[in-house]
């Protein structure tokens, strides 16, 4: 190992240990503070590192690690409900800033090949940069989070079309390849290049294809091959295989390997291992995301703004202002809302990691000349540096404008009472609960987060106080030193577990009773020692079930001891299964199956009892016609 190594070691480091820290202080957020540290250890301030492009290679598996921790994020049933958004609000963003950039372009003299393929090169925007700021900011699982993703996700996919696109285009252009090369371009070239075009479509659909296979029939045996061994250490090691080894055979076959990594984490996302997976990566994922960007500040070439300011400039300016103005009209033109569409212009109205790659390959097609592509890339490093800077805007001056609009509602003062019972969520399921006990004469206080449902069922007379019921102060302040029971009935999993918690920690002599929103939530609850709980569609759906039986023929004290006992032996499944539902996946499914041949099996027995058939059986109206 030499000394030049350890030292730039050390200089990345210490710039970050400096930088980041006083930066967030600042409010400015760690983004910024890794790109100025970049700014001012790299070649055009103090010089303090030496080939920048070496470690912005290495640098660029913190993206891939990024993509494969959000992939994991992502059960694909999520990822399928946001089809929507990833095709439509993606493309409609890749097509009309291709169409804006390449008509400013034109205007500005380049040949149209030359104008097309600047214009789709700024399409793209910075994923490691916007994923990371807007987690900073709790923002990504907003709606206009929800969209900045949607089109990152897209523009990873559609990087391959366009390099695809590229070689066509210097044909047209009258460029051959080996005119000024660039080492990214030459990085991101395929392995299979060389290879027929039909030879390569069917070995990037292999790739991806085998992806996918492996990930999800084969690394479940790896993983509990691993995790018997008892070894934390070897576990990481696998996940770095992983991430290391799909990349690789992304990068093969000439597609993005974040975006091979990304499709990897979400196979993965119904794994039992996920959580741990997640882990081990994360600080992985963390240093050399903070590497890549301090890599990005470092390469910004100042020389070069310095002696062409007014050219970069503008550049910067119409990149950012063509990107925001498309992104801002997409975002109300997909009914974002004001606030969320000023969010997801601000977000993604930058360059990206992908644009350096395609000016790269650009310049070896012969597409772009160095005057053309230098000036491009101090651009887009300047547009991705200016990107935390326009989201603080954004939080400081923008939003709480419309904030001021659409004032945040204060918690209500919770009247002073004696009530023996806090009820946290009044929607749907709570207001039925809430309703049955004070009809009963159950003094109940009710806290609910939704200020229109509150205000909604204010109308009706069903009194209710709108607050976080994840607030120590707040339920102080509802009588929970003196109530009894406390029930929990909010809808989001998450939210329930995290007031439940809080409630078990601050006001352990509540009893609690909860809403399980779904099996999964109801074996959370088990682990956190609820016993007292009832699945949202539970009883509905035995209701109905009872209903069917009854129009197939069954006498109604039959169809109902059938779904009694039923509802008995399901609710005795749960609790015995909470404890293998986060374990081995295998003896979790085995256990599970066991059990429905168990059901199977008392049915049989049951329906032989004599009793059952007896004409003096109650019924209220026999079995319904069909």
């Amino acid at each position: 190992m030499s000394q030049d190594f350890l030292f730039q070691a050390v200089i990345y480091l210490l710039a970050a240990v400096v930088a980041v820290p006083v930066a967030k202080r600042a409010g400015l957020g760690s983004v910024l503070g890794y790109l100025l540290a970049g700014v001012v250890i790299g070649p055009s301030v103090l010089n303090l590192v030496g080939q920048v492009e070496d470690v912005q290679h290495v640098a660029e598996f913190g993206v891939v690690m990024m993509l494969f921790v959000v992939g994991l994020e992502l059960r694909p049933s999520l990822l399928w409900r946001l089809r929507g958004p990833i095709l439509g609000t993606g493309s409609a963003q890749v097509v009309f800033t291709a169409a804006g950039v390449t008509g400013l372009g034109l205007l500005c003299g380049l040949a149209w090949p030359v104008a097309l393929t600047v214009g789709l090169t700024l399409a793209m925007s910075s994923t490691a940069i916007v994923i990371q700021s807007l987690a900073e900011r709790g923002v990504l699982n907003t709606r206009g989070g929800q969209a900045c993703f949607s089109v990152l996700l897209f523009q990873d996919i559609a990087v391959i079309p366009i390099l695809a696109v590229l070689p066509w285009l210097a044909e047209i252009n009258g460029g051959s390849a080996g005119h000024g090369g660039g080492a990214e371009a030459h990085g991101h070239e395929s392995a299979l290049a060389h290879l027929p075009p039909w030879a390569q479509t069917l070995s990037t659909i292999g790739a991806v294809v085998a992806v996918v296979i492996v990930t999800h029939y084969f690394l479940r045996y790896v993983f509990r091959y691993v995790a018997a061994s008892k070894l934390r250490e070897m576990f990481t090691v696998v996940a770095l295989l992983v991430v290391a080894g799909v990349a690789w055979l992304m990068h093969l076959v000439g597609l993005s390997a974040a975006l091979g990594t990304f499709i990897a984490g979400v196979v993965l996302a119904e794994s039992e291992y996920r959580h741990q997976l997640e882990a081990d990566v994360e600080p992985f994922k963390g240093l050399l995301l903070g590497l890549f960007f301090i890599a990005v500040g470092a390469g910004l070439n100042l020389g070069l703004v310095a002696a062409q300011p007014g050219l970069i400039a503008s550049l910067v300016i119409g990149l950012v202002g063509v990107k925001f103005l498309v992104l801002l009209l997409l975002g109300l033109g997909f009914r974002l809302g004001a606030g969320s569409s000023l969010l997801f212009a601000c977000a993604l109205a930058q360059g990206g990691e992908f644009c350096f790659v395609l000016l790269g390959m650009g310049g070896q097609l012969g597409l772009l000349t160095p005057d053309v592509s230098a000036p491009l890339s101090a651009a887009v490093a300047l547009s991705m540096t200016l990107t935390p800077l326009l989201l603080i805007v954004n939080d400081r001056l923008i939003q709480p404008r419309f904030a001021k609009l659409t004032p945040k509602r204060e918690a209500d003062a919770v009247e002073s009472h004696d009530n023996p019972i806090i009820l946290a969520g009044f929607g749907r399921f709570g207001h039925i609960v809430g309703r049955l006990l004070q009809a009963n004469g159950f003094g109940v206080t009710v806290l609910d987060n939704d200020p229109d449902q509150v205000e909604m069922l204010g109308r009706f007379g069903l009194r209710s106080f709108y607050g976080d019921a994840s607030r120590a102060d707040l339920l102080a302040a509802a009588g929970a030193e003196k109530a009894r029971l406390f029930v929990c009935a909010v809808d989001d999993e998450a939210k329930s577990l995290e007031i439940v918690d809080l409630v078990q920690h601050e006001f352990p002599h509540l009893r609690i009773l909860a809403r399980a929103v779904n099996r999964n939530h109801a074996y959370e609850l088990i682990k956190r020692g609820v016993s007292d709980f009832r699945r949202d569609t539970l009883g509905s759906a035995l209701d109905l079930g009872t209903d069917v039986l009854r129009a197939m023929g069954f006498r109604a004290h039959r169809a109902v001891r059938a779904t009694e006992l039923f509802r008995c032996y399901e609710e005795e499944s749960v609790r015995e299964l909470a404890e293998h539902a986060s374990g081995d996946q295998a003896t979790y499914i085995s256990m599970a199956r066991q059990h429905l041949e168990n059901l199977e099996s008392v049915f049989r027995q049951d329906l032989k009892r004599h009793h059952l058939d007896t004409e003096d059986a109650w019924d209220t109206a026999g079995p319904k016609e069909t």
